[in-house]
């Protein structure tokens, strides 16, 4: 028996000995694995575990401790009061920009509602960032700080483009302003860090990492938004993304519903280069190139003979306007735009937005297989200005396209100005690659392979020449704009 009991004691003993030197690699694998970031000049590691002197414990210390200490006076919450029309409501979609407002059913009068976002100080004297979303409408504004002092505020300006605001406080004293980093530096991986008061719950904290960047989730002409995993829900609207040296990269403004960890900021890159006029002018004074542009996908790339799908595919280019001017034309792929490259049709509206009015740029084009320098100088955007114009997909098939002569009455009637050739699409068959690339009745062909069409026989004879098995480049227009499509044999 006592031979038994000594070789079970000895057994435990083994294994106690096996346990903690298993816990103590595996604590150094973690603290050695970790990629390591930055606070206020200390390095840091995300996943590093810090085991402190005591009788019987080790003590887990994470990073995210001091650094929510460090960001979280310069979170705050904004109370808001609107009045609610009486009518349907909104309508609901799959996804949108957190909307402390949901639409409710008709109501016989109008009504004061309430709702809840956040924001974070970017100056001592009380200058705050957050959504348009947040306080559009807002008839008063109420700041709660970290410290749960209150203050009532005021819009200094909006930007509904790209969905940020200035809101402004008098507190009689210096705040606790946040670190405004760059979001062109974020890497998908990083971590970060959200701070705001989701369902009313303030200052709560949640971590994740950058998921992607770059994202157009149909927001607006300027979607470029931060994807992340960071836990992000309604009342976290405006408030700030940090990044693990306490700046802040990003502010949170959408999520997709239906998805766990899609939550999506807006770049700090695109707020601050608008925060300057938004506080000096109450909005956003954008630059104009006076084109309607479209992203090429790889059919459109091999009709028009690109080596790649890159830049911003020209349809229209509007007379008089500033690229009009610099002899940029329909057909033109924009590569690169003051010095910056495109990658697709969505890079070019923020970059000819953020031009200073009155400016030269630079304008690098491709056409047909070369690439030109050109000189354009940036207009002011009154209205319309850079749109991005519907991609089509081509399908199989015949090409079921009825036509008509077009003439200035034709035109008048469809709406279209400064249109003189072309033909009128009559009637398109169902299931044909016309109808399946969305052609529709009251269409004008403009082009076919690049070269103008003029008359019904003039499109027949290009089609003819085009042979039966090969893909068809059509420029189309019509009330909303011109755009590329392909057609397939």
């Amino acid at each position: 028996m006592s031979e038994r009991i000594g070789y079970s004691s000895k057994k435990r003993y083994g294994l106690k000995v096996a346990v903690i030197v298993g816990m103590a690699a595996l604590l150094a694998c973690l603290h050695l694995t970790g990629r390591p970031e930055r606070i206020a000049g200390a390095a840091v590691d995300p996943v590093a575990v810090e085991a402190r002197s005591g009788p019987d414990q080790a003590v887990i210390s994470s990073p995210f401790t001091a650094l929510a200490e460090k960001c979280t006076p310069s979170v705050v919450n904004i109370k808001v009061t609107k009045v609610e029309k009486a009518g349907l409501g909104e309508m609901q979609i799959p996804w949108a920009p957190f909307r402390e407002f949901p639409g409710r059913a008709p109501v016989p009068q109008d009504r004061m509602a309430q709702g809840a976002g956040s924001g974070v100080i970017i100056s001592k004297d009380g200058y705050i960032l957050t959504n348009n979303h947040v306080v559009e409408d807002a008839k008063e504004l109420t700041v709660t700080l970290a410290d749960k002092n209150e203050f009532k505020a005021r819009i200094v300006g909006r930007d509904p483009k790209t969905d940020i605001a200035v809101l402004k406080i008098d507190s009689g004293k210096n705040l606790s302003s946040a670190n405004i980093g760059d979001s062109e530096q974020v890497k998908v991986g990083d971590w970060v860090l959200a701070i705001g008061n989701p369902f009313g719950l303030s200052e709560t904290v949640t971590s994740g990492i950058v998921s992607a960047k770059g994202r157009v989730i149909g927001a607006g002409p300027y979607d470029d938004f931060i994807q992340t995993d960071a836990s992000i829900n309604p009342g976290n609207s405006g408030g700030p993304l940090f990044n693990m040296r306490g700046e802040v990269i990003g502010i949170n403004t959408a999520i997709i519903p239906e998805g766990q960890g899609l939550g999506f900021a807006i770049p700090i890159n695109t707020a601050k280069s608008f925060i300057p006029q938004l506080v000096a002018n109450g909005e956003v004074t954008r630059g104009y190139l006076g084109v309607n542009i479209q992203s090429i996908t790889p059919e459109l790339a091999k009709a028009m003979k690109l080596e790649e799908s890159r830049g911003a595919l020209v349809a229209d280019v509007v007379p008089g306007g500033p690229a009009d001017k610099a002899g940029i034309k329909a057909g033109d792929v924009i590569v690169s735009f003051d010095g910056k490259s495109v990658h697709d049709g969505h890079d070019l509206p923020a970059m000819v937005a953020s031009a200073a009015v009155g400016r030269e740029v630079s304008v690098s084009v491709i056409r047909n297989g070369k690439e030109l320098g050109i000189s354009a100088v940036v207009a002011k955007l009154e209205s319309g200005g850079t749109r991005l114009a519907e991609n089509r997909q081509p399908s199989q098939g015949k090409w079921g396209l009825q036509v008509q002569d077009l003439d200035s009455e034709t035109a008048r009637q469809l709406g279209l100005k400064n249109v003189r050739d072309g033909v009128v699409v009559a009637g398109v068959l169902p299931g044909s690659p016309a109808y399946q690339a969305s052609v529709r009745p009251g269409d004008v062909i403009l082009e076919v392979n690049r070269q103008k069409v003029k008359s019904v026989e003039d499109l027949k004879e290009k089609i003819e020449k085009a042979g039966e098995g090969d893909s068809l480049l059509l420029l189309m227009k019509n009330t909303q704009g011109s755009r590329y499509i392909v057609l397939q044999g």
